[in-house]
């Protein structure tokens, strides 16, 4: 069998072959239909450019994505700051792609991969809950940033996060000693076991060590209609929770931007915080710095926690790494305006 040319790729997609060359280094300047039409065909004819000078490029591209999952979070936009002037410190380039709560991140991965020639991935934020035949999909190395992996699956990824459990359990502590008995979760989606399934054993957990059993009617999922650890998701959630019916002295979000979002419906509602209710947070976010009252919060250390998830990339990328690693980062309790004892 004759092998298969540029051009011969060219008359298949109906184009020209300064197109298809263009599709092929992904050039900015083609339309992305056409892109994926040529790219489809060259993906089904296992085409192969020739070993020039100029082709070879092409197997030698210097990409990193970013996939961002939660694009909502003002601290991602810092982090990916960050890991763009650590990214341009190895002279490499960088592809940052928003991915929707109801995408699948490692099917958008595998995709962006073969278009981009990528060189390594970070997932940013989100769920993550695949099997290790999924992520066996993705052949070039990755780091899960924010999300602790707790399996043990060891492919040529790593991941950097706080101890979701430990810093849940540090700040519902804290509201326990505050006297609060009564703690409403504004829990995450319930198919969510990673970030929100790990928070929320730490709640679980914090109330056990001090007497309370927990009680399943003050855990409220997110509102499912909102995006997931938004201002919008806390404010409807909260709104839910009143109407419930459901006594409750004080609660803990899962997120800063959720609490702020509870604490507005609270204010609609006639309550006080922390006067009638206590609320907490977690992240650290500026919008909870500035936000009145300030939120008693967890803060994540974004700055480090970005450079560490490039750093741990590169290694792999360089070949100086051989098995998978978990970064765990200490949080930091930062007590705000928004939570006071509990006064009957």
């Amino acid at each position: 069998m004759e092998q298969i040319t540029i051009k011969d790729i060219a008359r298949m997609c109906g184009c020209g072959v300064s197109t298809v060359s263009r599709a092929l280094n992904n050039h900015p300047d083609i339309n992305e239909a056409t892109r994926k039409k040529i790219m489809k065909v060259v993906r089904e004819t296992n085409f192969v450019p020739n070993n020039s000078a100029r082709n070879l490029k092409l197997t030698e591209s210097k990409t990193i994505a970013i996939l961002v999952k939660g694009i909502a979070n003002p601290s991602f936009m810092r982090m990916i700051k960050v890991m763009e002037l650590e990214i341009q410190k190895q002279k490499y380039s960088l592809v940052i792609r928003h991915i929707d709560f109801d995408q699948d991140e490692v099917e958008v991965a595998v995709e962006l991969e073969r278009e981009k020639k990528l060189k390594g991935i970070v997932f940013l934020g989100g769920y993550f809950n695949h099997t290790k035949e999924k992520l066996d999909a993705i052949s070039v190395p990755f780091v899960i940033s924010t999300v602790n992996m707790t399996d043990e699956y060891s492919g040529n990824y790593s991941s950097v996060a706080v101890d979701d459990v430990r810093e849940s359990y540090k700040i519902v502590d804290y509201l326990c000693k505050l006297g609060h008995k009564k703690i409403l979760l504004i829990s995450a989606d319930p198919e969510d076991e990673s970030i929100g399934k790990l928070r929320k054993d730490g709640y679980k957990k914090a109330l056990e060590d001090n007497g309370i059993k927990p009680n399943e009617d003050l855990i409220i999922p997110m509102d499912c209609d909102e995006e997931s650890y938004s201002m919008r998701a806390g404010f409807a959630t909260m709104r839910k929770a009143l109407e419930s019916g459901v006594d409750f002295s004080a609660v803990y979000a899962v997120s800063d931007l959720v609490a702020i979002g509870a604490c507005r419906a609270l204010a609609d509602a006639g309550k006080k915080v922390p006067e009638d209710i206590s609320v907490a947070g977690f992240d650290g976010v500026d919008n909870a710095m500035y936000y009145s009252p300030r939120i008693t919060t967890i803060e994540q250390p974004f700055d480090d926690m970005a450079k560490a998830s490039i750093k741990l990339l590169f290694k792999y990328i360089e070949g100086e790494k051989s098995e998978n690693q978990q970064r765990l980062f200490d949080g930091k309790l930062i007590i705000g305006e928004s939570t006071a004892e509990y006064k009957k």
